[in-house]
C-alpha cells in the first residue's frame, strides 16, 4: 500500500501535488479553525482534515483519509455537518474529494504524524520563555474596543476590564510577541492607550486596571471605524507584515450602524472579532436596528471570527480559545489588501511615435499607479519593462523592495525608441519577469500600455498570460487599435480596456485602474 503523508490541520488540497494522495490527519484539530468550501466535492481552498471531519470520513481524532483531485465546478454550497460550517464559493479552478483512508498505510504514517501536528497551544512543553520576548509563535497587533456605554454599566464595565486583562497575560505579550491597546467605546470613541505604550504584560495590566468608565450610547459602529481608520499607524507603534486586529467587545447591542465600520476595517486590512455578552432576548430585539450586526462587522461571516459569552460572569473558560483564535495568523483573511498583496508589471511603449514628452506622461501615470500600493518585501511588488522590437526588462519584482526606490526607478527609465512588437513583449514579460514570482503568495496583472497597431499578434500572447495567472489590463493612447487592446485584456473585456485621444488623459485614468485591480483581488477571493 501506499505510505500516508502526515499532514497539519491547515493543509489544504491545494498543497497536495498528487491525483490521489493517502494522508493521515492529526487528532484534535481546533474546529472552528477549519476553513471549507462546499459538501461532498471540496473547492482544493478547502482544509483536508476539515473536509474529511465534514463529509464523515473520520471523527476529531484524526486518521488516514484518501484524497482525490477533481476539476474545478461552480456554486460549491454551504452545509453545517459534523461541527463545521462549510462555505459557499461561486467558482474555483480544482476541487477534490475524500475517502477513507487505508489502515496499513495508517500505521507507518503514525511515527512521523507526532512531529508534524501542530502542538495545542495550551499545554507547550516547559520552554524557558524569554520575559521581554513574549510568545513569539502569536503575531498580532490588537485593540481591544471595550464597551463604556450605559448599556453595560459600571459593574460589568469592571467584569469587562478584568477579562480584557485574562486575556492579555494569556497573549504573552512582549517585545516579540503580540502587542495590545485599548480603544473605549462610548458616545464618542476614546483611544485609552496605543501599541507602543507598553511591551510588558504587568505594564497593560495596571493600564487597564486604571480605566475609567465613560458611559453614553453604545456607538461602536463610530468607535469601530474610528479605530480601523486612527489606531494602526506605524507612528502608534503598528508593526509592518504584523496582522492588526480589532476586538470589539459588545453587551447587548450597538446603538448605531455597524455595516459601513465593517467595510472601512477591511477596506484597511483589518480583522475585525466581535465578542457578544448577553445578546439581545427575544422582547429586546425590537429595539436593535439590524439583527444581523454581528455578521456586517465582523472579517468574515463563517464563525471564526464571532465569539459569544453569556455573562460577564464565569469567564475564565472563554479566555483560552479566544487567544487561540487571535494567534491563529493563518486565519487573518482581512490582512491581505489588494493594497499589500499584488505584483503590478508594467510592459511600456517605447516606440518612436510616442517621442520623448509624452514618454514621460507614460511614466508619470505609471508612477501614479504603483504609488497607491504598499510596496515592500512582504508586499506588493512592481516591475517594468520597455519595448520597441526589442524588449529591455527597467526592473523585476524583486530588484526594488521600497516605494521610494521603485519611485525613482521609474523616474530615470530611459526612452528607447524603434518599432512595436507588442505580442513579443508580452510573452517575454511573462517568462522573464513574472515566471519568478508565479508561485508567490501575490496576485499578478499586468497593465500594457501602447500608442499604436502591433507588428504581431497579440492574441495568442495575452491569453498565454491569462493563462499563467496574469490579469492583464491594457491601456491605448491616440493610434492604438481597439481590437488590439480587447484582445489583450482580460475578461471582462470592457472593465479592463482603456483608451484616450491624447497622453494627457493618461492622469484621469489612474484612480480607475486603481480601482479595477482592487476589485479583481477581491473577486479573487470570494
Amino acid at each position: 500500500s501506499l505510505a500516508s503523508t502526515a499532514i497539519t490541520c491547515f493543509t489544504r488540497g491545494l498543497d497536495l501535488r498528487k491525483g490521489t494522495e493517502d494522508v493521515l490527519c492529526p487528532a484534535n484539530c481546533p474546529l472552528w479553525q477549519f476553513y471549507v468550501f462546499g459538501d461532498g466535492v471540496y473547492a482544493s481552498l478547502s482544509s483536508v482534515c476539515g473536509a474529511a471531519i465534514h463529509s464523515g470520513v473520520i471523527t476529531n481524532t484524526g486518521g488516514a483519509v484518501r484524497v482525490q483531485t477533481l476539476p474545478g465546478q461552480e456554486n460549491y454550497p454551504a452545509v453545517n455537518a459534523n461541527g463545521i460550517q462549510s462555505q459557499v464559493l461561486s467558482r474555483w479552478a480544482s476541487s477534490f474529494s475524500v475517502t477513507a483512508g487505508t489502515k496499513s498505510a495508517a500505521l507507518e504514517a503514525v511515527g512521523r504524524s507526532v512531529s508534524t501536528a501542530r502542538p495545542s497551544t495550551g499545554k507547550r512543553p516547559k520552554k524557558t520563555l524569554d520575559k521581554k520576548a513574549g510568545n513569539k509563535d502569536c503575531k498580532a497587533d490588537i485593540a481591544f474596543l471595550i464597551d463604556g456605554s450605559y448599556n453595560i454599566g459600571q459593574r460589568r464595565f469592571n467584569l469587562q476590564k478584568n477579562f480584557v486583562g485574562k486575556v492579555a497575560v494569556m497573549l504573552g505579550i512582549g517585545t516579540e510577541g503580540p502587542h495590545v491597546g485599548v480603544v473605549q467605546a462610548s458616545e464618542h470613541p476614546k483611544i485609552e492607550f496605543y501599541l507602543k505604550n507598553f511591551t510588558a504584560t504587568k505594564e497593560v495590566l495596571f493600564a487597564i486596571k486604571e480605566l475609567a468608565f465613560r458611559g453614553g450610547n453604545s456607538n461602536t459602529g463610530k468607535a469601530l471605524k474610528y479605530t480601523a481608520q486612527k489606531f494602526f499607524s506605524l507612528e502608534n507603534g503598528a508593526r509592518k507584515g504584523i496582522p492588526k486586529i480589532i476586538v470589539v467587545f459588545l453587551d447587548g447591542w450597538p446603538s448605531d450602524d455597524l455595516e459601513e465600520a465593517g467595510i472601512v476595517a477591511r477596506e484597511f486590512g483589518v480583522n475585525v472579532f466581535i465578542v457578544s455578552v448577553a445578546k439581545p432576548t427575544t422582547e429586546e430585539l425590537g429595539m436593535v436596528q439590524d439583527i444581523g450586526f454581528v455578521d456586517k462587522a465582523v472579517c468574515r461571516n463563517n464563525g471564526f471570527f464571532s465569539y459569544q459569552m453569556p455573562t460577564w460572569f464565569g469567564t475564565t473558560k472563554y479566555v483560552k480559545p479566544l487567544v487561540q483564535k487571535l494567534c491563529s495568523h493563518e486565519q487573518m483573511l482581512c490582512s491581505k489588501t489588494c493594497y499589500n498583496s499584488v505584483n503590478i508589471g508594467f510592459l511600456i511603449d517605447g516606440s518612436s511615435s510616442i517621442g520623448e514628452s509624452n514618454f514621460r506622461l507614460v511614466l508619470e501615470f505609471v508612477s501614479n499607479v504603483a504609488k497607491a500600493f504598499e510596496i515592500s518585501d512582504i508586499g506588493s511588488k512592481v516591475a517594468a519593462v520597455q519595448f520597441t522590437y526589442d524588449q529591455r526588462t527597467e526592473f523585476g519584482f524583486t530588484d526594488f523592495v521600497t516605494k521610494d526606490k521603485v519611485l525613482s526607478a521609474i523616474r530615470s527609465i530611459r526612452y528607447m525608441s524603434g518599432g512595436t512588437a507588442t505580442g513579443d513583449a508580452i510573452s517575454f514579460t511573462t517568462r522573464n519577469v513574472f515566471g519568478p514570482v508565479k508561485d508567490g503568495p501575490n496576485k499578478n496583472f499586468l497593465v500594457v500600455l501602447t500608442d499604436g497597431q502591433s507588428y504581431d499578434d497579440v492574441r495568442g500572447p495575452a491569453a498565454a498570460a491569462q493563462k499563467a495567472g496574469i490579469t492583464v489590463f491594457s491601456v491605448g493612447v491616440a493610434w492604438a487599435p481597439l481590437d488590439d487592446l480587447k484582445d489583450m485584456a482580460s475578461e471582462p473585456r470592457e472593465s479592463h480596456t482603456f483608451f484616450t485621444r491624447e497622453f494627457t488623459g493618461l492622469e484621469e485614468m489612474v484612480p480607475d485602474i486603481i480601482r479595477g485591480i482592487c476589485k479583481d483581488f477581491l473577486d479573487s477571493k470570494q
